[in-house]
Formats: structure tokens, C-alpha cells, sequence
């Protein structure tokens, strides 16, 4: 028996961030990129309203960017010093429901690949990784291929990749004119006349069942060093997911209870108007911003114990979000603050580590704006559900959230408007491209 729809399914996809300049993304240009991530959009949120799970239609969005030489993923892949093209890609899943151990995406897992030569789909491959955990789906004992393991490199898990029969393409297929004349005029010191896409490309999704899955993929950071392994298939740097419990009883607020709880006035007032929201969205309507709305509960009736997830994806400079965890690092911040402290959303935290003036861009300190370092952008998902209740009256929605520090960040997204019909968002600056 099918569980029933508790979600609206949302998603948002990015295709890299850095310095992206208005001079260089002429309107032609810009055309290309609204028009392939307008297209990916609309095919993913058609599965997931048609009942996909959020690990198939993150995987599906991924897909269709690897084969798109626009982003720097797959065929698109930028290349090493050597000449060589190295490709990573990464999956991670959870769910705002209670764990189900026969539910693959409802336990917190992810899987980060590397090192990757000639796999088509380098995110298909992360895929069966996460999947495959070396114990057979029938618990007769035997081997399904794969193992437990998190981070899987090449050439080993390339050899995995054609035992699961994954498809493979030849060096010719991956290589672009564009990417190499980059390749070489960055050997030279020389800047690039037009935009090209930099950094890793990602996609957040919620299901209709209330699973999260964060999918990331690709070629690294232009002239690497061969061997150099990213944020992007690395945990808790380029991608995280994570859900947890919050208990909301006479001891405190937020699942923190007696003396660790904040009861300052401004925590306090912060607390209750949350509270109203969860549980009774009629006055947390009135007293909080939309945030809280986006994720309240449906039924004022229902206990107020909550499961609250979280999936993001980030994308820029790699060595500084690995320096500084920056998408565990989001999420952290976030679920251990505290009641009443900030960041007490993860719109908050993303922008405390990929906003301006973030950690990301602390990080590069005196060397910030000059190499590049610290650059980035994040993306996610946020959700809330009651549990121990009685049954809901309507879905409850994800909340898409998304900041960056540099010139841009593409990313697309379906948000609600004033009559919950959904619309489409494509943008690359803070403001409407002109």
C-alpha cells in the first residue's frame, strides 16, 4: 500500500557560481543557459508531481546537465593542467518522516564518487553507490555488488561502474573546443572573453512523501592539479543532508528542555511566535514572517513534537568550502543554535556561510576578490512536519532557500505565488537579468 502525499514536491537546481559579469554574458548567451535550466526545471518537477522519489528526480535533473556542454559537469567538464578531464559527482538522501529501514532514501546516507574518466553520468554511478551496499535487498545474505562505503575513486569504481552496467563514452565525447581554449589561455594567464560556466552543478528536491535528496556533480575547479579531489563528493562540504527530532514541551522550546534553554525576552517572543506557526498557523500567520508559514503544520490539533530536514548543495570554489565544512557547517549551525538564537532557519545559516560577508568569504581573508578563494554559492531545501498527530488537511510545502557572495549563482526554482500556483524562477544575478 502506497503512503499518502504529505508534501508538495519542490526542488531547485544550480549550474555553478564565481565571478560572472554582466560584460560577459551577452543576451544570446544568456538565452542558452535560461533556456536548458528552464527545461530541466520543468521535466523534474513533472516527476516529482507524478510521484518520484526526490533521490530519482534529483538523479534525473543531474543527468540531463552532465550531457549539457553549458555547465561544467560531464560533458562539459573543464580540464587539469595535464590536459585531462577528472569528474566527481556525489548523492545524499533523508526524510522528514520517521525512519523506514526499508526505505533506502528515508535514512540519512550519502555517496561521493571521484578520480572519474569516461562514465557518461558520473551522478548515476554516485547513485548506485548509495544504493548498493554490499547485502542483498531480499536479506538472503547475498551481495548486491557494492558496499558501505561513503567515497569510492577511480579507476576501481569505474571497473564497479561496468560490472552495473553503467554507460561509459570515449574521450572524444567529453572533450569541448570551448573548455580546451580555456584550458589554454588559463596556462597563459589569460582572462576569458566570454562566460563559461565554473563550479559544481546540484539539484535539491522534496517528495511528495517528504524524502530529500541532494545531487551534485562536476569537472572541478579549471587547470587542477591532476589528482585533486573536491568538495563535491566529499560529505559535509559540497553537500549535506540531515533530519532530526525536535520536542516542544513545559521544559523549553525547539528540543531544548530546563536549564539549557534560552529564556531571554527576545528568545522567548522568538520561540513562541514559531510555536504559533507549527501549531496553529491561523496566528503564527499574523505574528512571524513567511518563513514560518512556509513551514507550518496543518492541523492546530496535532501534538507539537516536530521532525524537521534539511538538504543542500553548494557550489564555487571547492577548497574553501572543504576548509570550512560549509554544508554540514550550514546545517549544524542551524539545528544546535538553540531557541531564540540565530540562525534559527536555514535561509539564516546558508547566508551566514555563503552569503557576503559569510564564512565562505572570511575564509580566503586578505586574499579575497584575488584568487578567487571563498567564492561560492549555496542551495536548499527546508522541512517540517508533526508527528504523533491526527491526519492532515492539506500538504505541507518545502521552503527553497539559496544565497551567494559572488558575481552570480545559476539556479531555478518553483515557488508558490499569492494563489499557490506554482512559477517559474530562472536567475543568475541578485537582480533580473537585463
Amino acid at each position: 500500500m502506497t503512503a499518502p502525499a504529505t508534501f508538495k514536491p519542490t526542488l531547485i537546481i544550480h549550474g555553478g557560481a564565481g565571478n560572472i559579469q554582466r560584460s560577459k554574458l551577452p543576451p544570446d548567451l544568456y538565452a542558452k543557459y535560461h533556456t536548458s535550466l528552464q527545461s530541466y526545471l520543468r521535466s523534474t518537477h513533472t516527476l516529482l508531481k507524478n510521484g518520484a522519489t526526490a533521490l530519482d528526480a534529483a538523479v534525473h535533473a543531474v543527468s540531463l546537465l552532465e550531457d549539457d556542454p553549458l555547465f561544467n559537469c560531464g560533458r562539459g567538464s573543464v580540464f587539469t593542467t595535464a590536459g585531462t578531464i577528472e569528474m566527481e559527482a556525489s548523492i545524499m538522501v533523508t526524510s522528514v518522516q520517521t525512519p523506514n529501514e526499508t526505505d533506502p532514501g528515508a535514512i540519512k546516507r550519502g555517496a561521493g564518487v571521484m578520480g572519474l574518466r569516461n562514465v557518461r553520468h558520473p551522478i548515476q554511478l554516485a547513485r548506485e553507490s548509495l544504493l548498493r551496499t554490499g547485502v542483498s535487498a531480499d536479506g538472503s545474505g547475498t551481495s548486491d555488488g557494492g558496499s558501505m562505503h561513503s567515497q569510492l575513486a577511480a579507476p576501481y569504481v569505474e571497473a564497479l561502474a561496468r560490472d552495473w552496467g553503467l554507460e561509459f563514452m570515449p574521450d572524444e565525447w567529453f572533450f569541448t573546443q570551448k573548455r580546451w581554449d580555456e584550458h589554454e589561455r588559463g596556462l597563459r594567464g589569460e582572462e576569458e572573453p566570454l562566460f563559461l560556466s565554473q563550479g559544481t552543478v546540484g539539484c535539491v528536491c522534496l517528495d511528495s512523501f517528504g524524502g530529500l535528496a541532494v545531487a551534485t556533480s562536476t569537472g572541478g575547479l579549471t587547470n587542477k592539479l591532476p589528482g585533486r579531489i573536491g568538495d563535491t563528493p566529499t560529505l559535509g562540504a559540497g553537500f549535506w543532508a540531515e533530519a532530526w527530532d525536535e520536542l516542544v514541551d513545559g521544559g523549553g522550546f525547539g528540543g531544548v528542555s530546563g536549564s539549557d534553554a534560552s529564556f531571554s525576552v527576545r528568545g522567548l517572543l522568538h520561540d513562541v511566535r514559531g510555536w504559533m506557526a507549527d501549531c496553529m498557523p491561523q496566528l503564527g500567520h499574523e505574528l512571524d514572517p513567511p518563513a514560518y508559514s512556509s513551514l507550518s503544520f496543518a492541523d492546530p490539533h496535532r501534538s507539537c513534537d516536530s521532525r524537521r530536514a534539511i538538504a543542500v548543495s553548494g557550489t564555487g570554489n571547492g577548497d574553501s568550502f572543504l576548509r570550512v565544512a560549509a554544508a554540514r557547517t550550514s546545517a549544524a549551525m542551524m539545528r544546535f543554535s538553540g531557541p531564540g538564537n540565530y540562525p534559527s532557519t536555514l535561509a539564516d545559516a546558508v547566508s551566514a556561510v555563503a552569503g557576503p560577508g559569510g564564512e565562505l568569504q572570511r575564509s580566503a581573508g586578505s586574499r579575497w576578490r584575488k584568487t578567487g578563494e571563498g567564492e561560492g554559492g549555496i542551495i536548499g531545501i527546508e522541512a517540517a512536519l508533526a508527528v504523533n498527530g491526527a491526519s492532515y488537511v492539506k500538504l505541507h510545502r518545502g521552503k527553497v532557500v539559496f544565497d551567494f557572495n559572488c558575481g552570480g549563482m545559476w539556479r531555478a526554482w518553483v515557488e508558490e505565488d499569492g494563489s499557490e500556483k506554482d512559477v517559474e524562477r530562472i536567475m543568475v544575478f541578485r537582480d533580473e537579468y537585463q
